[in-house]
């Protein structure tokens, strides 16, 4: 993280620096001011940045912080728990759908009191998939016990950030807070923002160490008990304690505010008034929106109507009584929520601001509400003069025409229906019988018979050309090799990831065969529900007539670190055996969110959040081995592949059906380049997947029905060659094949030697 420092005056009591960053980055750049404990982290857009940052920091030198990568949000959910009881500082940062998969774990921490501070990025939550901002994840953590600070540019991602810590901490609220900015509007954009240029003011301000008198778990003299079971009476009178706790944060936050801006010159009121000491009608917008409608306002007051709007800097708690007071002499008022209650007539903001003026005795000021700028759609000041001229409308005529409302949206057009480009593979075509799978009886093993790969050229792919993959990219070329040795039809789930979004861009699809989509950590366990409805389905008779020659083969396809966040679901899929296939392409990273570590990374290799600096030389631990931990769960049958050896990946897809079609689950794993993160030449791709193989690292085996065997051994072929030419072809790796990088080179080609030998034993003795 390169940031510029300029020293510039200003108007608080400490000296101050002006930089020129985005929100993700001004986030990461509090939390490595304070210097956090402990950071537990799970990358997912747009919030994956401000992990990125602090380990680029850390491998500089720059904080102390340790960045624990989970294996999912609910991991890193529990990771910052966890430490929280322990007592020290702990800091996050997610959106979206994974703050949905951290959800449960909410409530536990604020129930408990332990305090952290976590940053929401914004950005919609959905199927279907969209990466985008809006606030429909935040409004999900309205219930969760957590004070919410809002931000409405880089700015105030900095400064909210300094002032959270104090906030969770203090004695009086001793809460978990999440400070809130737009996803790619905030986190991304770049501004001018004043920041403590020393580490010794912002320590002042919050305390170089976290209040002392509270209890944790590692006092020996005070062992404790944390999160008992507990039943009534006690239950509601913890509630009742958390929500006197949440009621205090608001005034607490008062007070830190107060003095944030004696010392900054930066001021941060519950409520952010624009014009609205005379305002006859007004707008409510939350975060990067709120600051366009200012200019709305000069506008219209240019014209002498008197407008004015409102922004929350918190909402959580709501500041009811605040808002009450400034809508007060408000005719009309038009409050745009970034997120639908679905049902609920109005969003969130919308009811809870319906609520304040009934509650505070106000039934005049007439309130119009519209959801608006879901999936990142961009808010102008022309849709600042629409909402204000919705309050003006019901001002002149008295009513309110449509109370509750969409804006921005696009009624349908029939005429301009998604249509098929593509005509449906025929089975024909796909039924080609070149590729034959056969049991003998004697000894009970398949015999499998496949054709050169020049004879299933004529094949049709499954995926269309015209996917928008980056150059290079080893995904498909792996997954139509694969789909070769495949007869028949397939249904096809593709979990988010490269394969998923690359292929899918609404009204268009790459996939001429069935898809379906699920996110990471549930992708087997839907296609297991589907597996099980075709099998039900068509035992009770309700699929015939649909033409179904021969039964489907149920394919998911993972990747991105998959196998990471989805290992749980993968595993109770195996342990049912279902019949399907998990096809994992291993690119080594997640690679679709920007190139951060997966547990798949290999030790030392190069990531966003595992950088090489003087402190720091790539990734500190080993890759896992799935194919293994897969075969530990006794599915029928586990395979490596790649297309390095087309014969033996079509021999095992081939294989690979039968087993998912006759007796159960099926893993796969296929190594595939990558070199946009690889940070290699597109033309050497194959060439380094040959290297891989090669040097044992990536070894080419399979495991049927427990029996391990070897297909394919460099040493005897002659063709091994050494780890270092392998990682001096890629940027990711090629720091490693320097001296000063020889420990961490030995201890990887140690652990990839100890895994051939180990291997080797298992081809050698069936009992292994």
């Amino acid at each position: 993280m390169a940031i510029e420092i300029n020293k510039e005056v200003n108007q608080g009591k400490i000296e101050q620096r002006m930089v020129y960053e985005s929100g993700n980055e001004m986030a990461a750049y509090a939390a490595h001011q304070i210097n956090y404990h402990v950071m537990g982290y799970f990358p997912i857009s747009p919030s994956t940045e401000v992990a990125q940052f602090l380990d680029l920091m850390k491998a500089n030198g720059q904080h102390d912080i340790k960045l624990i990568p989970a294996d999912g949000e609910h991991g890193s959910a529990g990771i910052c728990y966890g430490a929280s009881t322990a007592g020290g500082r702990v800091f996050n940062a997610t959106s979206s759908n994974g703050y949905l998969y951290m959800l449960e774990q909410m409530p536990v921490q604020s129930g408990t009191r332990f305090p952290m501070v976590m940053n929401l990025v914004c950005r919609s939550v959905s199927g279907p998939l969209d990466i985008h901002g809006d606030h429909s994840d935040l409004y999900f953590a309205l219930n969760t016990g957590w004070p919410i600070l809002m931000c409405r540019d880089p700015q105030a991602v900095y400064d909210m950030n300094i002032m959270a810590i104090k906030l969770a901490e203090d004695p009086a609220v001793r809460l978990p807070v999440l400070v809130a900015s737009d996803g790619y509007f905030t986190s991304h954009q770049k501004r001018r923002v004043q920041t403590f240029a020393h580490r010794a003011d912002v320590h002042d301000f919050v305390g170089a160490t976290p209040p002392a008198g509270f209890a944790h778990v590692l006092d020996r003299n005070n062992p404790i008990t944390v999160g008992p079971y507990m039943n009534e009476p006690d239950y509601i009178n913890n509630c009742y304690q958390q929500s006197v706790a949440m009621y205090n944060a608001g005034e607490v936050f008062d007070r830190i505010r107060k003095e944030y801006a004696e010392l900054t010159g930066r001021d941060y009121p519950i409520l952010d008034l624009y014009r609205m000491e005379d305002a006859e009608v007004a707008v409510f917008l939350m975060n990067s929106a709120s600051e366009i409608i200012k200019d709305v306002v000069d506008q219209l007051r240019a014209q002498g109507i008197k407008a004015g709007s409102i922004a929350p800097n918190m909402i959580r708690p709501f500041p009811a009584a605040e808002i009450a007071e400034a809508l007060k002499n408000v005719k009309a008022v038009t409050i745009g929520d970034r997120a639908d209650s679905y049902g609920a007539h109005g969003g969130n903001m919308t009811n809870e601001i319906k609520a304040a003026l009934f509650s505070n005795q106000n039934v005049t000021t007439k309130v119009i509400s519209r959801i608006y700028g879901l999936g990142g759609k961009d808010f102008y000041a022309e849709d600042g003069h629409h909402f204000f001229q919705l309050a003006l409308d019901a001002v002149s005529k008295g009513s309110i025409d449509v109370p509750f409302d969409y804006y921005g949206h696009t009624p349908g057009d029939p005429s301009k229906r998604p249509v098929r480009v593509l005509e449906p593979l025929k089975y024909e075509d796909l039924k080609t019988g070149l590729i034959t799978v056969d049991r003998d009886q004697s000894t009970g093993k398949l015999k499998v018979k496949v054709p050169p790969v020049r004879q299933l050229t004529k094949k049709p792919k499954r995926l269309a050309p015209g996917h928008g993959a980056c150059p290079g990219c080893g995904i498909f070329s792996g997954l139509e090799l694969f789909f070769k040795g495949i007869e028949g039809d397939i249904v096809a789930l593709y979990q988010t990831g490269c394969a998923m979004v690359v292929t899918t861009g609404f009204p268009y699809s790459s996939h001429k065969a069935t898809y379906i989509h699920n996110l990471f950590q549930n992708g087997a366990a839907t296609l297991s529900g589907v597996v099980e409805m075709f099998w039900e389905r068509k035992r009770r008779g309700e699929l015939d007539g649909l033409g179904l020659k021969d039964d489907f083969t149920f394919v998911m396809i993972t990747g991105d670190g998959g196998m990471d966040i989805g290992m749980g679901p993968a595993i109770g899929s195996a342990l049912r055996n279902h019949k399907m296939i998990i096809l994992e392409y291993d690119n080594e990273g997640y690679m679709n969110t920007g190139a951060q570590l997966s547990y798949s990374t290999p030790l030392g290799h190069r990531t966003s959040t595992s950088n090489v600096g003087k402190h720091q030389g790539g990734k500190l631990f080993h890759h896992k081995d799935t194919a293994q931990i897969m075969a530990a769960t006794n599915i029928p049958y586990v395979f490596t592949g790649s297309e390095s050896l087309p014969q033996d990946l079509l021999r095992k897809a081939a294989k690979a059906q039968y087993y998912a079609q006759n007796e159960g689950l099926v893993y796969g794993k296929i190594l595939i380049s990558c070199p946009l993160n690889w940070l290699s030449e597109e033309k050497i791709g194959q060439t380094l997947i040959d290297e891989a193989v090669n040097t044992c690292f990536f070894p080419m085996y399979e495991v049927e029905q427990g029996v391990t065997t070897i297909t394919y051994n460099p040493e005897e072929k002659g063709k091994r060659i050494p780890m270092a030419d392998w990682l001096k072809n890629m940027g990711k790796t090629k720091h490693m094949t320097r001296p000063e990088y020889a420990e961490a080179l030995q201890s990887f080609e140690d652990e990839v030697e100890r895994r051939w030998l180990r291997l080797k034993a298992k081809h050698e003795n069936p009992y292994l």
